[in-house]
């Protein structure tokens, strides 16, 4: 596959900049993979599709305040810290995107906070545009990461809305996040409400949760048109001996495992057996999935509707056929579906 053939004209207008009133009210349309057929839901319709004993896997990452604004010394110059993942909690690393980047060297001191109470210095240069920032910080750990959460703000990204708002930090989490480490929010999670869970329950429908730490990779801009030739970023995920379980155990007795979202997607496919079990797992992927592929776990998959030339995009093009996700996108665009994060789903059974 070539990235052009992931390309399609997306107004602005199409980008959801709020999420809806109620979580499970947004737009679920519905394609059948195998006839290719589209249905026009809700999203609290989803368990009308699922029963007794079929499992939803979802993510459980909880996202944190990345984004900072500061200073660079001596200059006073503004720059955006973005805060990608904590490298050592004893020594206060961080690995982090600067912008603007180009006047940042080594040995430069930031300034956060306006005291300017907080300070990092860059200790290296890894990539054109990350940094390794050390935070200079001798209080204990809890209250430097109090005083770090405290500065930054929701990380919606700026395709999104251009400006974040207080109510940002409930709607770009979903209700169950637990294990912080995320920038971004498994969006697909964010559709499920404590009464979409109870009507679960009443159904038999089982859930169970995996980790994956949702990094910018998948909102990074693919450079090469030739997909095999991408490579994508790594992110953490953990799969616990239970999950595990409860996932093999819903395939072995027939039932159909729902992945939410493509970060689960990605999950449950790295470390997969060649008879179809998973296995419990507490490391790093970096995984990339694009059409053809031929799935071992997921029977059924919701996400949102993504970005042209996305690596979510080609990850669900992958589980429902190319030509008949980029139909239901030509659909989803002729009848006002809402893209991005804060934005509709696809149903794929």
């Amino acid at each position: 596959m070539k990235l052009s053939q992931f390309n399609f004209n997306l107004p602005q207008e199409k980008i959801a900049t709020e999420p809806t009133r109620w979580r499970d009210e947004c737009r679920l349309m519905v394609l059948h993979k195998d006839s290719g057929e589209i249905e026009h839901k809700l999203f609290k319709n989803i368990i009308d599709y699922f029963g007794k004993g079929d499992m939803f896997v979802l993510n459980d990452t909880k996202v944190f305040p990345a984004r900072l604004y500061g200073k660079k010394e001596k200059t006073g110059a503004d720059i955006m810290v973005f805060l990608l993942r904590e490298l050592n909690r004893e020594q206060r690393l961080w690995d982090v995107i600067v912008d603007p980047a180009r006047k940042i060297r080594i040995g430069n001191k930031l300034y956060f906070g306006e005291d300017e109470s907080l300070v990092a210095e860059v200790i290296d240069n890894t990539t054109s545009r990350g940094r390794t920032l050390r935070f200079l910080y001798d209080g204990p750990y809890e209250e430097f990461k109090q005083a770090l959460f405290a500065l930054g703000e929701t990380p919606v990204p700026f395709w999104v809305k251009p400006k974040v708002t207080p109510e940002d930090a409930e709607n770009f989490q979903t209700i169950f996040a637990a294990n912080e480490g995320a920038v971004s929010v498994p969006a697909a999670g964010t559709h499920f409400s404590r009464e979409l869970f109870n009507r679960m329950i009443l159904k038999d429908i089982e859930k169970t949760f995996i980790t994956v730490h949702m990094g910018i990779g998948h909102f990074r801009r693919v450079d090469v048109e030739d997909l095999s030739k991408h490579r994508m970023d790594s992110e953490r995920m953990i799969i616990s001996q239970s999950a595990a379980d409860d996932i093999n155990r819903a395939h072995h007795l027939g039932h159909k495992v729902l992945a939410v979202g493509v970060t689960v997607m990605r999950a449950l496919e790295t470390y997969v057996t060649t008879d179809k079990q998973v296995n419990a797992y507490d490391g790093w992927t970096n995984k990339f999935i694009f059409p053809p592929y031929q799935y071992a776990v997921p029977d059924a998959i919701v996400s949102n509707f993504h970005l042209p030339e996305s690596t979510m995009l080609m990850a669900v093009a992958s589980f429902g056929g190319y030509k008949a996700v980029m139909n239901a996108y030509e659909t989803a665009l002729a009848e006002d579906y809402r893209f991005g994060p804060y934005g509709d789903a696809l149903l794929i059974v």
